[in-house]
This record gives C-alpha cells, structure tokens and sequence, in this order.
C-alpha cells in the first residue's frame, strides 16, 4: 500500500535556480537516509550531478524556443510512502522508478531516493521539469494527483503490495465539533450582561460601567458602543431586541430583561420547532453567570414544557410513567430496525454498483486476455495490453473473493438496483417520521423523570417537617 503526493518544486526567495536545485537533489540523497546512497537509482542522469544537469536542460530550453523561465518551477517531487512492514528497501526503489517512468513516460529525466531513517520505507522522486530534447515543459494538469496515485496503485497491484480503498463519503470520519470563532458581538453582549449584573440604577450608570470596561460609547438619537480593537460603532439595538436601548431599560427597572430573549424566527424555522424540549437546569445556568432575568424566564419556560408534556401525555393516551418508557423504548427499536434496513439496502447497492463495473469490464477485456494467454504470456504482450489485462485481472479476483462460478447478468443486476433504491427510497418518510416520534418521546419521558423526581423531593420534605414539627411538641 503506498500513499502519493505530487510537489511543484519553486525558485525559495533569495535563492538562485542552480542553488535550489541541489538544496533538494541533496536532501533526497542524504548518505544517513539512503544507506550510504545504496537505495539511489536515476534516469537519464547521474544523481551526482542531477542538479548541474537539471540546469544545463533549461538553459538550452531557453536558447532553443527562447522562452524565458516562468512561475519558478524548477522540477516536480513525487513523494510516496509504503506500509511498514510490506515492502523491502530494494523493492520500492524499483516501484519508485517504475512510477516515475510511467507517468513522465520516460521523457524528463528523474532520480530516486528511498529513504529508510523512518518506520515507513518511503521514495522521493525528483523529475526535471523539462524535457529530455528540450523544448517542452512538463504542465502540472487538473487532479494530476490522483493520476499519480492510479499509477501508483497498477504499479504496486504488479508487485503484489495492497493499496488504498477509498471510502463511502458516509463512511468517512466527519469532523463534528468545530472551534467556535470569537464572535465580536457575542463580546460585547457578554459584556453588557456582567454590567447589568453590578445593578445599575438607570441607563447612563449601565453605560458608565462600560465605559470602565474600556468601551467608548457615543449618545444621542441612536446610542452606539465601540470596543478597544473596533473600527467602527455599533449600535445597540443591532445586538438584537433584548440589547436595544429600551429593552435594557426595561431591564435595569426590572421589567423585562433576559439575555437570551427570543427573536423572530423565520417562517422556515418555525414550521420545524418541536412541540417541547428539555428543562432547563437554571441552577447550574445561575452559576454559569446569567442574570436574575435569565433565571425568571427559565422558570416560565420549564412550567410551558411541563405543559405541553401534559398535553402530548394525554393526547397518546398515556397514564402512566411506565407506560411512557415502554412507548419510548419501542420507538428507539423500531427507528433503528429503519436505519438498519436502509444501510442494508446502500450496501446492496453499492455491490450491485461494483459488480456490474467488473462485469462490463471483464467482457470488454476478455479476448484481450484470451489472446495473452494464447501468446504464452507473453512479455511483450503484457507490456502492450498491460491496462487490459490487469482490469481483467481485478475483475476476476473479485468474483472468486465473492464466490461466483456463474456470472449474472447485467439486466438483472440492474433490475435489482432499482427495486432495491425503490425500497429505500419509500422507507425514508418512514425513517424520518420514526425518528420525530422516537424523539418526541425520549423528551417527554425526560421531562417527566425530572418532575416525577421533584414532586418525590417535595413529599420527603413534607414528611420531614411533619415529623419534625411532631417531634418539638412532645417535646
């Protein structure tokens, strides 16, 4: 298995062409890397004098089309590295050279330096920009890349190494969790509230504690603040509603602040809200530093949810909390017996989808292989058919891993695939309403725990005052 990368090699500043050339050929041919130069192989040049020679070629390019040197590209590096472990030093130098005379096509002069000072065995592959004749440039193409690395893989499919399978875009590992981004208004807001929490007596006292906090605030019809790294002001009512200038007024006399104050929602986002959501743990959110305000409108919105949790509890006719959970855990069964279907059905599709490409791809070769085989494997004849018979090749490995000793057809394939993708296709409206009701559900049946919870709380205080109060009068 051998991971490629392809490097336009540039002209570093303050550098000359000749001087950048051998900081590179010299690199690659590190004595301490290379085992004293022992896994050193070139084409066309004396890894010795690789750089000099390099040079030489691009002088004469300039004299024979009198063109001048453009874009600073002095030569072009294939790095390819190796699993540890599959491949001997000696080996990869001859996967190195054979890539390198694959994709140059033997018309630019290259060397190869295999370096073994790692745990993976890898090759740096140097190739001179310019032609062997002189009067052309190799042109760095759209994805040349993944051309690279196709070569790369034929040419370790020969030599009986593995290679990369790239995988699924579902199957790949997805980043979920990206670093938010300070925000310069999200500052300022954070700000404010800290200065709301030393409670001011009116507006002007709320903006003097700003002012101590290094902000420069500019009054008049439209009131705006500026920060210490700001370019400009902002006005407070573009913070949003709950930081206009009468909203925090409002706040200040005790009225109606509350940091996080809804906004409007779009009409998209409104026909997607969910009927309830889970309680807010104002407790924790106190500690966290928000406000007295905060702490009222949390209280409200936990008494709304217990409401509409009611409601959805009654509307289900559901009487009990045991019957919730069962309800619960049967909507989490059935939504991923859903998903389980419908991964099936992908996975189907996608054997069918290389199934069929190595059906085509087998009949397409075949009298190309048949004549191979006729030849008496012929050397020659490999060298000139070698794209044909490796396909054909591959596609015979993969119906014996599969086991097939009659090949379907194409049509039928092709039927299945469609009744396949029919299948999942029309289990999707299913799946995700499955899943609103799962989570519907598994709220509910949290927002009732924590009530359940809270009224036992509330009766073993009750019985502790009463034992208590009975206590002082025997007393």
């Amino acid at each position: 298995m051998a991971a490629t990368r392809l490097i336009a090699l540039h002209v570093n500043k303050g550098k000359t062409v000749a001087q950048c050339l051998a900081d590179r050929t010299d690199y690659s041919q590190n004595a301490a890397k290379t085992d004293d130069g022992k896994y050193i192989s070139s084409y066309e040049c004396d890894p010795k004098t690789a750089d000099e020679e390099f040079l030489l070629s691009k002088r004469q390019y300039e004299y024979i089309t009198g063109r001048k040197h453009q874009k600073n590209v002095i030569a072009y590096q294939i790095r390819q590295s190796f699993k540890p472990g599959e491949i001997t030093p000696e080996e990869a130098n001859q996967v190195g050279y054979e890539l390198a005379m694959r994709f140059t096509k033997g018309r630019h002069a290259f060397l190869v330096a295999t370096h073994i000072d790692k745990a993976h065995i890898h090759n740096h592959i140097i190739f001179n920009s310019t032609t062997l004749d002189c009067t052309r440039k190799f042109r760095d193409f759209h994805l040349s890349g993944l051309a690279v690395q196709k070569v790369s893989d034929i040419v370790c499919l020969e030599h009986g190494l593995s290679i990369i399978t790239p995988k699924p875009y579902r199957e790949r590992q997805k980043r979920t969790e990206y670093p938010k981004r300070p925000v310069l208004r999200d500052t300022i807001r954070a700000d404010i509230d800290a200065a709301l929490q030393k409670q001011p007596g009116s507006f002007a006292e709320l903006l003097e504690f700003l002012k101590e906090a290094g902000y420069e605030i500019k009054t008049g019809k439209k009131p705006s603040i500026r920060g210490k790294d700001q370019k400009r002001f902002i006005r407070f009512r573009s913070l949003g509603d709950a930081y206009s200038v009468e909203a925090l007024d409002a706040a200040i006399t005790e009225k109606k602040f509350s940091r996080s104050h809804p906004q409007k929602k779009r009409a998209s986002q409104q026909r997607h809200d969910k009927k309830f959501g889970l309680l807010i743990d104002i407790q924790a959110k106190v500690t966290e530093g928000k406000g007295a305000g905060y702490a009222r409108w949390a209280k409200v919105f936990n008494l709304k949810q217990m409401a509409q949790v009611m409601c959805f509890l009654q509307e289900n006719g559901i009487d009990s909390f045991d019957e919730l959970s069962t309800r619960a855990d049967a909507s989490v069964s059935r939504f991923n017996a859903l998903g389980d279907s419908i991964k099936s059905a992908e996975a189907r599709l996608q054997e069918i989808a290389v199934l069929k490409t190595h059906i085509i791809n087998y009949s397409k070769t075949r009298d190309v292989y048949v004549a191979y085989r006729k030849s008496g494997y012929s050397r020659k004849f490999f060298e000139e058919h070698r794209e044909s018979i490796t396909i054909h090749k591959a596609a015979k490995d993969a119906f014996n891993k599969l086991g097939l000793k009659k090949l379907p057809r194409v049509k039928e394939l092709s039927a299945e695939y469609a009744e396949v993708l029919a299948k999942k296709k029309a289990a999707y409206p299913e799946y995700r309403k499955a899943r609103e009701q799962m989570q519907e559900l598994l709220v509910a049946k949290k927002v009732a725990a924590v009530v359940l919870e809270k009224e036992q709380e509330v009766q073993e205080r009750e019985i502790r005052q009463h034992q208590e109060k009975q206590e002082q009068e025997h007393r």
